[in-house]
């Protein structure tokens, strides 16, 4: 193992698996020796804030998650090239043309003769033909002497450096400089103190695709670095704990980048998320999962720097009110893909069993919604259904219905004002939603259609829903429907038949086909199992 003086902020390793920063080195009062103090990643591992019997020795940025340990029970990584040569190269094993091997996948059982396997690992062992580089945990902690990366591995375009032991941005300029063609560069689950010094301007001039989830790093820290990165159009930043975009230092590459990754931070207020984007003039994709999001608040007066997003995931946030969907599309007048699964909209309820519906007439740009393709049959059922339901539900005049649903004028043009009475379930709404008879079998069916399914019948009960549902999401409706839990994977747990004209029942798999594909059509009946697991 490779040793380096444990300086302050150096990052180390336990053989058990922890990875940890040094905080402090030296002595303990009351003991003997030197210590590390460790604020580890992990703060479970973690005892205290870095108080010893009173007395303060350093400080944790997390609450709890520091120690003490002896200096001789830390790993201290490799420099790039051992890690990359201890991955990617072989001994040679001599002269026998053939050797024994194990099939890892039998357990041991299986082993077979091989021929030339010497041939196979000099090729693999010639580092100058390496392009894509992963060292993820493979420990590395420092960089090499000059020029000796570059005249061992000249044309690496991808380089994974997640969970290593690389302590700051110098290091990792050490590393990138001689790297001239890198394209891609991952750091991942690393902690990295920023620059000591002015880095070096050839240090990322090509990367265009930048990972650092789980850094810790602040967007203020981010925007400091990229501005020596002007190729840069691909940045993951989840599971920073970010809470605000604030401080930006403004350059002209964030005005290059198109996709941008805040998964699982704390970004909960949309309006300071828009003002922050200003200087990503080119942005297209914005990945928003996990932040806590409760309501996108109406653009009013408020500039939109988000008129070009053409994807969005909002999904596993606490959007709840169907009004946030009307003042999103004020925000991304473009938006072509949404993710909105896992939010309050789609839960049961009177509107959200017909969310999907709302959304598509909601947003006339948007062309797949939550994975989905939007078709365009499903759209105009869609937007039918929803000028219907605005007839249903909105009383008054159309400046009433328009204060509500903004969509409600323009859609009125497209397809014509309904009368009222489309409301009635004999009116123009029958035209595009469909009535099914639903019956729940405790056990499957044995083939044909009888009344009360030979004493196996758990329940039956009538839905509405568009012909053009695929069947995935129809199993989806019935899982929710049946209560069997709001888990999305029930579905696939959920056997679904139908009612042939003849009475035998005919099991229905493709989920990408629509219903009206497979002949369900108003008062069809379908027959459903739900496997125990399910209701578990």
């Amino acid at each position: 193992m490779y040793h380096v003086l444990a300086a302050i902020g150096s990052r180390i390793y336990l053989p058990s698996g922890y990875f940890g920063t040094v905080k402090y080195f030296g002595p303990i009062d009351g003991t003997a020796g030197l210590w590390l103090g460790v604020e580890w990643d992990d703060p479970t591992r973690g005892k205290h804030d870095g108080i010893k019997d009173g007395k303060r020795y350093f400080n944790c940025r997390v609450p709890h998650s520091g120690s003490f340990i002896r200096p001789s029970s830390a790993c201290y990584g490799y420099p790039f090239l051992q890690a990359l040569k201890n991955k990617y190269v072989e001994a040679v094993h001599g002269t026998a043309s053939q050797e024994k091997i194990v099939l890892g996948s039998s357990n041991g059982a299986i082993e077979v003769e091989a021929v030339d396997l010497d041939k196979i690992r000099g090729k693999f062992s010639n580092l100058e033909r390496l392009r894509e580089v992963s060292l993820d945990n493979e420990m590395v902690s420092t960089g090499n002497n000059p020029g000796e990366i570059l005249s061992t591995c000249p044309n690496v375009r991808g380089l994974d450096l997640s969970a290593t032991l690389v302590s700051s941005w110098d290091v990792v300029a050490m590393i990138t400089t001689e790297l001239h063609q890198l394209e891609r560069l991952a750091l991942n689950r690393n902690r990295l103190t920023p620059p000591s010094s002015h880095l070096p301007a050839s240090a990322w001039l090509r990367l265009s695709e930048l990972q650092l989830n789980g850094t810790w790093i602040s967007w203020e820290e981010f925007t400091s670095i990229a501005i020596l990165m002007p190729q840069l159009r691909m940045v993951e930043l989840g599971y920073n704990g970010l809470t605000s975009l604030s401080h930006a230092k403004i350059s002209t590459v964030l005005g290059n980048i198109e996709i941008l990754n805040f998964d699982s931070n704390k970004l909960e207020d949309w309006q300071h998320i828009s003002e922050a984007m200003k200087p990503c003039t080119s942005l297209q994709r914005l990945i928003l999962s996990s932040n806590g999001i409760e309501r996108i608040p109406p653009r009013e007066s408020h500039p939109s720097h988000l008129q070009g997003l053409k994807v969005l995931s909002l999904s596993s946030n606490k959007l709840h009110n169907s009004r946030d969907i009307d003042q999103l599309y004020e925000w991304c007048p473009n938006l072509e893909t949404l993710s909105l699964a896992k939010n309050s909209l789609s839960e049961v309820s009177d509107v959200s069993r017909s969310a999907r519906q709302q959304v598509i007439a909601k947003i006339p740009s948007l062309r797949v919604l939550d994975a989905t393709a939007i078709s365009t049959k499903e759209r105009s059922d869609s937007e039918l259904f929803y000028l219907s339901f605005v007839a249903k539900t909105v009383l008054g005049h159309d400046e009433d219905k328009l204060k509500e649903h903004p969509q409600w004028k323009t859609l009125c043009m497209k397809h014509g004002r309904p009368a009222e009475s489309t409301a009635d379930r004999d009116g123009r709404l029958g035209r595009y939603l469909i009535e099914v008879k639903v019956h729940q079998c405790s056990e499957p069916p044995e083939g044909l259609f009888t009344p009360g399914m030979q004493g196996g019948l758990i329940a039956s009960t009538s839905l509405r829903v568009l012909s053009t549902m695929k069947l995935g999401l129809f199993r989806l409706r019935l899982v929710k429907a049946l209560g069997a839990g709001k888990n999305p994977r029930n579905r696939h747990n959920i056997c679904v038949w139908l009612r042939m004209g003849d009475d035998t029942l005919a099991l229905l798999q493709n989920d990408d086909q629509e219903l009206g594909w497979w002949g369900i059509e108003n008062n069809s009946h379908i027959v459903v199992h739900i496997s125990r697991q399910t209701e578990s």
